[in-house]
C-alpha cells in the first residue's frame, strides 16, 4: 500500500529549509516593521481567548464576593475607614513637602516635573517560564497603551510594555532575563543596574565594583536613566553580597519589591519622564 505522506524529501533537506525560513523570519522582523505589524494584528485575533480564558475567575470572583458575610464587609469597612485616615494625614505631609520642594526648584531655577497619566490594568494571563517573565493585561492601542511604558503594582516597579494589540498588551517583567533596570541606592544615592536572572523573587545588580558601597537591606528607587522608569519608583531590597576578590565585581542580588508571581492588578504609567505622584486616586 503507498503511504499518503511518502518520504520523499531527506530530513537533512527540510531541515536546512527549516532553518533558512527561521533566519529570514528573524531578520525581517528585526530590520523590517513588518513584524510588529503582524505582532499587532496577531495579538488583536487572541484578545477574545483571553478574555473568554478569563471568565471562569472573573465568574467564580463574582459569586465569591456575593457570598461574603455582611460581618466581614463591616470589618473591612471599618479597617478601610482606619487606613484612610492614617494616609490622609500623610498626605497633608507630603503635600507641605511637595510645595516646599516647588519653592526650592523656583529658586534654583529647575524645571518642574511632569505628571503621570496612570492607567489601571488587569492581567489576564501569566507565561512564566527560565527563559521569558511576561503576563498579558487587558488595555491596547484602544486605550493609549504604547511600547516602552513603565509598569508598577501597589509596591513598586513591575517592567514594562513590550507588545500591544488593540484590546490586550504584553509586559516583561523586571525578572526576565533580558531586562534592565537603572536604579539608585536610597541610601547613597549610589547608581547601578538591576537585571533579572529568570527567577520571579531574584535580581541582580550587574557590573558592580568591589568597592562600591551596597549593604544588605538597601533599598533599590529606579533612577530615572535612560527615561524609560519615572525616577523614584522602589525596585528591590539588596539580600545578598559576595565579594569575592578573585572576580572581577561583586556578586550582589536583590529582591524584587513588587510580588511577581501574585500580581493582578496593575498601574501603567503614560509619562515615562514623569516622577511619582503623591495622590495616587
Amino acid at each position: 500500500m503507498k503511504l499518503l505522506f511518502g518520504r520523499t524529501v531527506s530530513m537533512q533537506l527540510r531541515l536546512t529549509i527549516a532553518v533558512v525560513l527561521s533566519v529570514i523570519l528573524i531578520v525581517g522582523d528585526r530590520y523590517t516593521s513588518g513584524g510588529t505589524a503582524v505582532r499587532t494584528s496577531l495579538n488583536t485575533l487572541v484578545s477574545p481567548l483571553l478574555y473568554l480564558a478569563n471568565l471562569p475567575y472573573e465568574l467564580i470572583s463574582t459569586s465569591a464576593k456575593n457570598l461574603t458575610s455582611r460581618e466581614q464587609l463591616l470589618r473591612e469597612n471599618q479597617a478601610l475607614k482606619t487606613k484612610q485616615l492614617l494616609q490622609s494625614e500623610q498626605l497633608q505631609q507630603f503635600e507641605f513637602l511637595a510645595r516646599e520642594n516647588d519653592k526650592l526648584r523656583a529658586l534654583l531655577g529647575s524645571d518642574p516635573r511632569q505628571q503621570n497619566n496612570k492607567l489601571v490594568a488587569q492581567v489576564l494571563s501569566v507565561h512564566s517560564n527560565p527563559y521569558s517573565h511576561q503576563v498579558v493585561i487587558n488595555k491596547g492601542t484602544s486605550d493609549g497603551l504604547k511600547e516602552g511604558l513603565a509598569v508598577i503594582d501597589e509596591l513598586g516597579v513591575v517592567g514594562q510594555v513590550v507588545q500591544v494589540g488593540a484590546n490586550t498588551s504584553r509586559v516583561l517583567l523586571i525578572t526576565d532575563t533580558t531586562h534592565a533596570t537603572p536604579v539608585r541606592v536610597l541610601r547613597n544615592d549610589v547608581r547601578t543596574v538591576v537585571e533579572g536572572i529568570g527567577k520571579i523573587t531574584r535580581v541582580k545588580l550587574s557590573h558592580v565594583p568591589h568597592s562600591l558601597d551596597i549593604r544588605i537591606g538597601d533599598v533599590l528607587l529606579s533612577s530615572g536613566l535612560g527615561e524609560r522608569f519615572p525616577e523614584g519608583y522602589p525596585v528591590a531590597v539588596v539580600t545578598e553580597i559576595n565579594r569575592d576578590e578573585g572576580r572581577p565585581f561583586a556578586q550582589i542580588y536583590a529582591e524584587p519589591v513588587a510580588q511577581l508571581d501574585r500580581i493582578r492588578l496593575l498601574v501603567v504609567l503614560n509619562s515615562a519622564a514623569a516622577t511619582p505622584e503623591v495622590n495616587n486616586d
